[in-house]
C-alpha cells in the first residue's frame, strides 16, 4: 500500500523518502515542487531523476491528485469558482475559488457536512460525517492554486468558511494555517487568513492563547436570545453575550477587529429593531458587521429581505455607530451558499 505524503513537516517527509532509499536533499526539492511551484505529479518534478521519479510513483502519494471533481459550477461573471472534491474514502466537500482586486482567495472546510444545525444553512443537512485532516484542508487550496500558478498567480487569502464549524477540528485547521504560513510554502500572511466559528468558546479562547493574528469571523444573525437559539442552537450551550465577551478578550490578544457576520431572512431577523438590538449588543466594541442577504435554500424554506429592508437595518447600525457594510455578493448564480452544492449533487444521484 503507497504511503500518503502531503501536507507532511520537512523533517517527516526527509525520514520517509530516505528510509525508501532515496537521497535526503530529495525531500527539499519534492517540497519545494509541491508547496512553492504547487506541482502535484511526481514526473513533472523536473529535477529529479527518472529512477526516483518511478520510486517516488511506485511507493507514494499526493493528496490533490487524489481528489475527483464531482462538480463545478462557475459564476456567470467568472470570478467565482465552486467544486466539490471527493477524498480517496468517498465522503466530498465544497471549496471556493474567489477573485477579488486585490489578489485570489480560497474558502475551505473544515468537516465533512457539519453538525451545528444553524437553520438557514444547507451544510448540515445530514449532519457531520467526520472531521477533516490538516492535509485535506491544505489540498482544497493546492488544488485551485496548481490552476493558477500556470497562468504566474497563485492563492493570497484563505477562509475558512466552508461546511464544518472549525473550532470542533481545532488542531487540524491551525496545523493547516500553521503550514500555509510557512516560508517554503505559499508564506501566506497571518494577516490574510480568517476562520469563521459559531460562536465556540473554548475554541476562541484556545486561538487567543496562540496570540496569531488571524481574522476572526463570528456567525451572530441574531442579537436576541430565544431567536438566536432557534436560528442556531449553539446558543443553548454558548450565549452569544458571553461570546462576544469571549471576542472582545481574542481583540485583547491579537489586536485584530473580528467580524460579526449577521445573514439577513426575511421577517425573521430584519427589522429596524433587531438592527436596534445587535447594534447595543456591539456598541463600544472592537468589532464590524458584515450584512449578508440570505442565499435562498429551499429545503430551509428561508427568503432574502427586499434591497430597502437590508439598507434600512445597515443605517440603522451606522446610525449608532457600529461599523457595518453589506457583502459583496459572489457566485449567487452557482449555489454559493455552503452545502448548496453538496446537497444538490446528493440529491441528484
Amino acid at each position: 500500500m503507497k504511503t500518503e505524503l502531503f501536507g507532511l513537516p520537512l523533517t517527516e517527509l526527509q525520514e520517509l523518502l530516505v528510509a525508501a532509499g532515496l537521497k535526503k536533499f530529495r525531500a527539499a526539492q519534492v517540497y519545494q515542487w509541491l508547496y512553492q511551484k504547487s506541482v502535484t505529479a511526481f514526473d513533472q518534478m523536473r529535477n529529479l531523476s527518472k529512477a526516483d521519479i518511478a520510486l517516488l510513483e511506485e511507493r507514494f502519494t499526493i493528496l490533490p491528485q487524489q481528489l475527483k471533481i464531482l462538480s463545478e459550477q462557475v459564476s456567470q461573471d467568472d470570478l467565482t469558482r465552486k467544486v466539490l472534491l471527493e477524498f480517496p474514502d468517498g465522503n466530498s466537500v465544497e471549496t471556493v475559488l474567489m477573485s477579488h482586486d486585490y489578489g485570489y482567495s480560497v474558502c475551505v472546510s473544515s468537516q465533512v457536512g457539519c453538525d451545528m444545525g444553524c437553520a438557514f444553512c444547507a451544510s448540515g443537512l445530514n449532519g457531520c460525517v467526520r472531521n477533516l485532516t490538516a492535509a485535506e484542508i491544505l489540498a482544497q487550496v493546492y488544488v485551485f492554486n496548481s490552476m493558477l500558478v500556470k497562468e504566474g498567480k497563485q492563492v493570497s487569502r484563505i477562509v475558512v468558511m466552508g461546511s464544518g464549524e472549525p473550532m470542533l477540528n481545532f488542531d487540524a485547521v491551525i496545523g493547516a494555517l500553521q503550514f500555509l504560513h510557512q516560508e517554503n510554502t505559499l508564506y501566506m500572511s497571518y494577516r490574510n487568513m480568517t476562520i469563521s466559528t459559531c460562536g465556540i468558546i473554548p475554541g476562541i479562547e484556545k486561538l487567543a492563547a496562540l496570540g496569531i493574528p488571524i481574522n476572526m469571523a463570528i456567525s451572530l444573525h441574531a442579537a436576541e436570545p430565544e431567536l438566536r437559539t432557534e436560528l442556531m442552537p449553539v446558543n443553548k450551550g454558548y450565549p452569544f453575550q458571553e461570546v462576544i465577551q469571549a471576542a472582545e478578550a481574542y481583540v485583547g490578544h491579537t489586536g485584530r477587529q473580528v467580524t460579526y457576520e449577521y445573514i439577513l431572512i426575511a421577517g425573521k431577523n430584519d427589522s429596524p429593531i433587531a438592527a436596534e438590538l445587535l447594534a447595543h449588543h456591539l456598541r463600544f466594541k472592537h468589532a464590524s458587521v458584515n450584512l449578508i442577504p440570505a442565499n435562498p435554500v429551499p429545503e430551509k424554506g428561508f427568503a432574502r429581505p427586499s434591497k430597502k429592508t437590508v439598507e434600512a437595518f445597515l443605517q440603522v447600525l451606522q446610525k449608532n455607530k457600529i461599523n457595518a457594510t453589506i457583502r459583496r455578493e459572489m457566485g449567487k448564480d452557482i449555489d454559493a451558499a455552503c452545502g448548496q452544492l453538496r446537497a444538490k449533487f446528493a440529491k441528484e444521484q
